[in-house]
């Protein structure tokens, strides 16, 4: 296997966005991708197409890709479509690095783009319903309500979390306070106001203990990242980021189990030498505010027994901290237009190693990792896909 390179990232902002679809989203993010890698369309060999919910939003099924980018200059090329839930693009960046690590391509451009916003906001939540595995029984404590199967399905992770480490609503607020600060330095972000513990605490009860603020919103968006040879990247005098390992697991329905997330980072660090004590950046699947707080445990960023709790309240996780994660505003403020979100936590993440991100830069970052999950299977994700970077 040899070495790849994320040679260029290209996203647009991320938002509510009534009057644009899923090709003028996509457009954006390839062009700009392109650009940053001082490449044309031509010097693309295969191209993967990432999205979640077309299908139910805007009623474009089966060649979503091809449709999508047929006005890029991308026509003609090998396209794959692929769809696993929020986790989609980070799937294909997943298929896209083992096509140029196995040297089957020197080049592969992955990309993730969704349209979420419906004049109906039901046909929106709607999209949801179907990432679970719709003949299983929800898990015992699941209370409906909140109109998102998600954010209730959170919500019990979240008191049975809380009941566990002694964590609180105000922790979570705290998350949000963090992500809001870190949204307010990204100009692509979705929500960049500023926000405190009271007014996360005060915004409306969604789903208890999950308040407004603390759930990710609904939102469009395109991200694209082309993967390549190192040579092709030096020939094209872009910056080295290397993809060190990138590792997806699904769950296990069956017999022994841990968390998806753990079985993934776990690999992923293998195939990578290193440990959670050698990351300086992290972009993690903050889909609620709880979430967050879940996954530094997971991720082993801490003691599983209530180092969460010290993790959040230090601020070594904010901007400025020893290991700021989703310094981006992750996705309860960058934004989670699903098919988007895995290439867009890259992409910030390959930012940080270049040292592009301004007022959000971790100081001397050159280890960087994603977590990014995915749908709902027998009471944990669906799908979790880690991928680490370094320069």
């Amino acid at each position: 296997m040899r070495d790849v390179v994320v040679a260029g990232i290209g996203m647009t902002a991320f938002g509510k966005f009534m009057d644009r679809n899923l090709k003028s989203l996509s457009e954006e993010a390839v062009a700009a991708a392109l650009k940053d890698a001082n490449s044309e369309a031509k010097d693309v060999e295969q191209v993967i197409f990432a999205n979640a919910a077309a299908g139910m939003i805007t009623g474009q099924e089966m060649i979503r890709g091809e449709a999508s980018l047929r006005d890029t200059g991308l026509d003609g090329k090998p396209m794959f479509n692929v769809e696993n839930a929020c986790a989609s693009s980070s799937t294909g960046f997943h298929l896209a690095w083992l096509m140029v690590a196995s040297g089957q391509a020197e080049s592969v451009l992955v990309v993730g783009a969704e349209k979420m916003t419906h004049e109906d906001k039901r046909v929106s939540f709607g999209a949801f319903s179907g990432a679970v595995d719709i003949e299983e029984p929800l898990p015992e404590g699941y209370k409906a309500g909140s109109g998102s199967i998600f954010m209730d399905l959170y919500a019990n992770k979240a008191r049975k979390w809380a009941t566990r480490t002694g964590g609180t609503p105000e922790d979570f607020a705290r998350v949000v306070v963090k992500s809001r600060h870190a949204a307010s330095l990204n100009p692509i972000a979705q929500f960049r106001n500023k926000t405190s513990v009271d007014e996360v605490m005060a915004s409306r009860m969604i789903s208890d203990p999950l308040t407004l603020f603390m759930c990710s919103s609904i939102g469009d968006g395109g991200a694209a990242i082309l993967l390549t040879s190192e040579d092709f990247a030096r020939k094209r005098d872009v910056p080295l980021v290397k993809i060190r390992a990138s590792a997806v697991v699904s769950a296990k329905a069956h017999g022994e189990r841990e968390p998806v997330a753990v079985t993934a980072s776990r690999k992923a660090y293998e195939i990578a030498g290193i440990g959670p004590e050698d990351l300086h950046v992290v972009e993690l699947h903050d889909a609620s505010a709880p979430a967050e707080l879940i996954h530094y445990e997971n991720l082993g960023l801490c003691d599983p027994d209530g180092g969460a709790i010290e993790l959040i309240r230090s601020g070594e996780t904010g901007i400025g901290g020893r290991i700021p994660v989703n310094p981006s505003g992750g996705l309860l403020s960058r934004g989670h237009p699903l098919g988007a979100t895995g290439a867009a936590q890259i992409i910030e993440l390959t930012q940080q190693l270049r040292g592009t991100t301004g007022k959000r830069q971790r100081n001397g970052a050159k280890v960087a990792l994603a977590e990014n999950n995915g749908g709902q299977l027998d009471g944990d994700s669906a799908i979790a896909a880690v991928t680490i970077l370094t320069i």
